[in-house]
């Protein structure tokens, strides 16, 4: 249990909650030891009053009614154990209130830390993790670690106080009779851990072998069109019915052990209560109890049945919770290797510099860039080209501080980017990605996302999108700027969605932009168009344009071309023209494309 220390804070956070649903449980109990003894006495007195002996007892309650007919006192004990059950009702929905309410409050806190740390740890983080892993351990195994701080600690807690209550009572009326009553109790508890945890186990396979289906019926739909494409509609039906045959065999084992578990529970039970009366009768001819203590230790035996059988289950849940905090504790312990050094803001001016940078990614190991130096002044315009794989993205990632370099050193404003606030430095950067994410929401929210604080006027949205030349499309959509643009932009063209990536990334008025590969899903015409508007965008800001067109790169102020992450040419588009190298091949050969896909 050494991983569920963590919860250590969350308990003492709440400690005083804990206490009084403490309080509750041991009240509840009271209310509920009290009606055995009651109908005891009434049972008692009412079996003497029908054989016509005059009952000898120290008991208030059965001396104070010991004149009243048998109805009235059924009547009367019955009304004081009703009284005393809705006492124990109160009091166990006060317990509940308490405790369980508790275990929420700590659930919910638990979870706010998890996604509080998800937000800090770095882009490598998530590249080493599948998202189906890290959305696991904030719901399923927090669910679990729930189970242990509600149920779990209010039963044990019930168990206690319900055991320092009843069996001393118990032993104190008949030691034999106590005995012989309490030993199926123990076998059952044993017996519930065993089935419980073969049970888990059945059902997590279950549910695995459910959550493959569910996987491969989402991928048949999303798929669909390849699908039917390829003719693979029968290869997949089959497919399916392969993993349905599993998920049945999985689900009849686990209702087979169902099947045996609760038959064997009710047995134990049984042979509890047959117990108690067998050695009951035996001790009443003797002489040493009444046939009232008979009752009395059948209710005490039911009273303690579920307490006892809670042992395993809460026994098995602390190890699923032990085992699912243990998982959260390793995502908790990572540390981010990109690290916010300083909350002091300063203004962001737009100068960048890489000096000799060299950069090899940890989760991966591939090397990216080796000895990378260049420089922007502020309202420069910088474009880098190159083949996939020749490292202009790493430089973006590096730009952005989503990593840090082996060696060298990124500087802006003439300052290292770590020794900068890096919330405000990101929050004056404007970034276009090549890979377009869109949220499940209007274009218009989607938009305005990028902007730095509130809702923008609708104008301010509207020229953000006539800049990205995406405001003709918007507008003949039929709702136009709330038009739902489905899950990650379902609904709209690549070159629709990279647009409106573009039009969030420029409404912020972003002192750096970054353009990274992001005009490659429009048609040059719409790229020139797009490049006209963000001419005046860009003047007086720092930007880079990366891409593999030459088009996209020859406005700039300068140009790097990078080949296996090295730097091989740098000048001005004419100077590296008259150079006559790679640029130049490069710039011939898009020519010879775009002559041909004119004349076709």
């Amino acid at each position: 249990m050494k991983s569920l220390k963590h919860l250590n804070k969350y308990i003492l956070k709440y400690k005083f909650r804990l206490l009084l649903g403490f309080i509750f449980i041991i009240c509840s109990n009271i209310f509920g030891l009290f009606p055995a003894q009651i109908i005891r006495q009434a049972f008692d007195l009412a079996d003497s009053q029908l054989n016509g002996i005059k009952l000898e007892t120290d008991s208030f309650l059965t001396t104070f009614f010991q004149d009243l007919n048998f109805t009235q006192i059924i009547l009367t004990f019955g009304g004081i154990v009703l009284t005393l059950a809705v006492l124990k009702g109160i009091f166990t929905f006060f317990m509940r209130q308490t405790i369980i309410i508790v275990s929420r409050l700590i659930e919910f806190d638990l979870k706010n830390e998890i996604f509080n740390h998800y937000q800090d740890l770095d882009i490598s983080f998530y590249k080493q993790n599948n998202t189906g892993d890290i959305m696991n351990r904030i719901s399923e195994d927090v669910s679990k670690v729930r189970m242990y701080l509600g149920p779990g600690i209010m039963y044990s807690m019930n168990l206690v106080v319900l055991f320092a209550l009843v069996v001393p009572t118990m032993f104190s009326i008949n030691t034999k009779l106590s005995l012989y009553s309490l030993i199926p109790l123990p076998i059952l508890s044993i017996i519930i851990y065993l089935v419980s945890n073969l049970i888990n186990k059945q059902s997590e396979k279950v549910q695995a072998k459910l959550s493959d289906i569910t996987t491969l019926s989402q991928e048949t739909y999303s798929g669909i069109r390849i699908l039917k494409s390829f003719v693979k509609e029968k290869f997949f039906v089959s497919k399916l019915n392969r993993e349905n045959e599993e998920y049945r065999t999985r689900s009849m084992n686990l209702v087979k052990t169902n099947a045996f578990f609760f038959p064997t529970m009710m047995l134990l039970i049984g042979l509890s209560t047959i117990f108690t009366i067998y050695i009951g009768g035996q001790e009443y001819i003797n002489g040493n109890i009444s046939k009232g203590n008979i009752l009395e230790f059948v209710i005490y035996i039911n009273m303690l049945t579920w307490p006892v059988t809670a042992i395993g289950w809460v026994t098995s849940i602390i190890q699923r919770a032990a085992a699912s905090q243990s998982r959260i504790n390793e995502f908790l312990a990572t540390q981010p290797n990109v690290k916010n050094t300083t909350n002091h803001k300063e203004d962001i001016g737009g100068s960048i510099e890489f000096n000799n940078i060299t950069f090899t990614y940890p989760e991966s190991g591939i090397n990216a860039l080796r000895n990378i130096s260049f420089k922007i002044d502020k309202g420069e315009t910088l474009a880098i080209i190159g083949k996939t794989g020749s490292g202009k993205s790493s430089i973006i990632n590096l730009l952005l501080r989503n990593y840090d370099p082996n060696n060298g050193e990124v500087l802006i404003d003439n300052k290292n980017i770590k020794s900068i606030n890096l919330d405000n430095f990101r929050e004056n950067v404007g970034l276009v990605p090549q890979e377009v994410f869109l949220f499940s929401d209007t274009i218009e929210n989607n938009i305005a996302f990028g902007y730095k604080s509130k809702m923008p006027d609708k104008s301010v949205i509207e020229n953000a999108a006539k800049d990205a030349a995406i405001y003709s499309n918007i507008i003949e959509f039929p709702d136009g700027f709330k038009t739902k643009v489905g899950e990650r932009g379902v609904t709209l063209s690549g070159g629709q969605k990279q647009r409106i990536s573009i039009a969030r990334a420029i409404i912020k008025s972003p002192k750096i932009l970054i353009f990274d590969d992001c005009l490659s899903a429009v048609d040059t015409e719409t790229e020139d168009k797009i490049l006209n508007n963000l001419n005046r965008i860009m003047k007086n800001r720092t930007s880079i344009i990366v891409s593999h067109r030459v088009s996209s790169a020859k406005g700039a102020d300068k140009i790097l071309v990078l080949d296996n992450g090295e730097i091989i040419e740098n000048g001005t588009h004419d100077s590296l023209l008259e150079l006559k190298g790679s640029y130049y091949e490069t710039y011939q050969n898009q020519l010879l494309e775009e002559e041909q896909n004119k004349n076709e």
